[in-house]
């Protein structure tokens, strides 16, 4: 039962649970604080005295709200409710205090600073500062680190508030940053003069309320009020993270987190932070037509003609790429099905059960891993299939729960577990032996299913879950892949066979397989990778922040993505080339606008309506057997390289260049 206390706030009384901070209960009430260190996901540091305010009947000094609690409050002489103001005369004294030696040593560069004009310091200096300051000695200077090329660092501005510090910590699990000395000698800095080797860095630069940690990528290019900014949906990897993207211009110039507690809470990985620079590179502005073995440039009706030529009266297997919309694959499956065609999303080979959403989605929400006692990881390595996702299993570990993996050995999940071995017979065992636990949770990745056996592996998978009393998530690496399931657009038996004496190939994006030779190939797309090298006709499409779509993520969660920018050159959004084709083809599509394309799709897939919400699955466990003998691979070779865009950002194979050469390093010792 809540322990609720009452507490009168600048003269209004609202009840709150004791445990809560004093900060917590002011903003519980509408009443705002100031602050630098204190930061709701991190833990309490206390070091930046700027929340402070004033208990009255305590000590006759202001106290810090962040480190004070509710139930450490003591009632009136009589007995009444205890009582804090935010705005007396003391308070305000303390706060232009505070100030005044926050700026002691502060640079006055916001000119040239990429902070100004979003900056908390900026910001608060001017809610509750002097207009003017006593101190008249020469401000000091700090070296600045090196952590990488993806965070630039200003340390003379740091105010030690420790953010950083604490949260590559806490929630990345590393251990490389640090405060070293005393008073004016009190630095932030990193061990050994290391780089940060967490691909959830670029967080820390949303933390920095000062401008001493900066985005490198985007140093010097824009201003906050010169950026229009679009809430959309991530596709890096198949969480859903929310995420809003600034342009300026035709041009995305940076990618932030948005809050969203059910999904990514408000962090983002580092590949969904700065792969943006690869929305500019490679990309494909205009259509093409193989002719004479040489791909030339074409108009959009020449190519479409070619296409549809193509398609007529042929053998056509359609291929959906790990990045393309829900309403893309369904008007394509539309289409297909209109000539006989098969259609596959399953692309990296992963079997998965058509029309079981229980089996092929799972019955668990990402927030269910917060509360979960036990976590049992079957053939994944989170920390590079879902970064934000992994930080939510060490936020469980760092509260009790027990992780477990089978899988490869010694993975670097940035948390202890326990590991049950390489494969198979340790499902097996767990499968009959399981002892079950309370609020268990079995995430299945792609690892474990992406081989002949995937189904009598996710059987056995839903089997362990039971047995354990728990629920099923299944870690899916596409963005695409759960709202392609949806709309069915699968072909019995897998690519193989969708792909058995195809004549033409529609390759919707398709660019982590080859194409072997023979078919002809159309391909649609937004960048010249794989897809397009073996392509005879290229239709160029409209990349992730440049159209609107629907995604579903991991769990099931169907969400919007919006059109941040316009595509560039001749490139159209996906559906409408699809639509144009369907024309040429003499089979027109019933729709003649996205909104009219999401009525049909969503009276043929009901829950794909229910925006933002988790469905409710049911459970269809899939017939059991034993599995055989083999180890689990994981699908996730090079975190920073698993998509077109991703790899035609500069950025990005900096980052995957590091990362082999930083796991190839060799100690003296070795």
């Amino acid at each position: 039962m809540a322990d609720l206390r009452k507490i009168i706030i600048d003269d209004t009384e609202v009840e709150v649970e004791g445990a809560m901070t004093l900060i917590q209960a002011c903003e519980q009430a509408g009443v705002e604080i100031p602050r630098f260190c204190y930061h709701e996901r991190l833990t309490i540091a206390g070091n930046c005295r700027m929340c402070l305010v004033e208990v009255v009947g305590g000590p006759p000094k202001p106290a810090a709200s962040c480190a004070m609690q509710v139930r450490d409050l003591r009632p009136g002489p009589e007995g009444q409710p205890p009582v804090v103001k935010t705005n007396s005369p003391m308070v305000k004294k303390a706060r232009e205090g505070v100030m005044e030696f926050m700026l002691i040593n502060h640079p006055l560069d916001c000119p040239i600073c990429d902070q100004g004009g979003e900056c908390d310091l900026q910001d608060q200096a001017m809610a509750y500062g002097m207009s003017g300051t006593r101190f008249k000695e020469p401000k000091r200077a700090v070296d600045d680190l090196d952590l990488g090329p993806l965070v630039a660092t200003t340390m003379t501005r740091c105010i030690s508030c420790t953010r950083c510090v604490r949260f590559t910590t806490e929630v990345a699990g590393i251990s490389q940053m640090g405060q070293t000395g005393r008073g004016e000698d009190a630095e932030i800095t990193s061990y050994l003069n290391q780089t940060l080797d967490t691909n959830l860095q670029g967080n820390i630069i949303d933390l920095c309320p000062v401008g001493a940690l900066t985005s490198k990528p985007y140093a010097f290019t824009a201003r906050p009020w010169e950026l229009t900014k679009t809430e959309t949906i991530d596709v890096m990897d198949a969480l859903g993270s929310n995420i809003r993207v600034d342009t300026k211009g035709r041009e995305v110039m940076r990618i932030m987190p948005r809050n969203h507690d059910g999904v990514n809470e408000e962090w983002i990985s580092d590949k969904t932070r700065f792969v943006w620079d690869g929305l500019r590179r490679q990309r494909l502005d205009r259509p093409y037509v193989r002719v004479d073995g040489k791909l030339k440039p074409a108009t959009w009706s020449e190519a479409l003609d070619a296409a549809a030529t193509a398609m007529k009266g042929k053998k056509v297997a359609a291929l959906v790429g790990d990045l393309a919309p829900t309403e893309a694959v369904f008007a394509l499956k539309q289409i297909v099905d209109g000539l006989g065609g098969s259609i596959e999303c399953r692309t990296n080979g992963a079997v998965l059960p058509a029309g079981n959403r229980s089996a092929y989605v799972g019955n668990a929400s990402i927030e269910d891993i917060d509360t979960a006692k036990k976590i049992v990881l079957i053939g994944t390595n989170p920390r590079d299939e879902a970064p934000v996702l992994n930080a939510r299993i060490r936020k469980a570990w760092l509260k009790g729960a027990s992780v477990s993996v089978v899988g490869p050995k010694d993975m670097d999940l940035s948390y202890e577990y326990m590991w049950r071995g390489l494969g198979r017979i340790p499902v097996n065992n767990m499968a009959s032996k399981a002892v079950p636990e309370k609020d268990a949770i079995v995430i299945v990745g792609q690892g474990a299913l992406n081989s002949g056996d995937g189904i009598a592996v996710l059987g056995q998978c839903m089997a362990v879950a039971e047995r354990l009393g728990g629920k099923l998530l299944v870690l899916h690496t596409a963005a695409s892949r759960v709202g392609a399931m949806d709309v069915n657009a699968v072909t019995e038996g897998g690519m193989d066979v969708a792909l058995e004496g195809a004549e033409v190939v529609f390759n919707l994006g398709a660019d982590e397989i080859e194409v072997a030779d023979g078919p002809f190939v159309i391909y649609q797309g937004s960048h010249g990778d794989r897809g397009a090298h073996r392509a005879d006709v290229i239709l160029p499409a409209a990349a992730y922040t440049e159209e609107n779509g629907l995604f579903v993520n991991t769990e099931g969660r169907p969400q919007l993505a919006m059109r941040a920018a316009f595509a560039p050159g001749e490139a159209k959004e996906n559906w409408a080339i699809l639509r144009a084709l369907s024309a040429e083809l003499d089979a027109t599509l019933p729709y003649n606008s996205l909104a009219q394309l999401r009525q049909a799709l969503v009276k043929d897939v009901p829950h794909l309506a229910k925006i933002d919400q988790v469905v409710d699955n049911g459970w269809e466990p899939l017939p059991t057997k034993a599995l055989g003998k083999g180890p689990f691979q994981i699908e996730v070779k090079d975190f920073y390289l698993t998509n077109p865009v991703a790899r035609a950002s500069e950025l990005m194979a900096e980052l995957s260049a590091q990362a082999k050469a930083r796991a190839g390093e060799k100690i003296a010792a070795e």
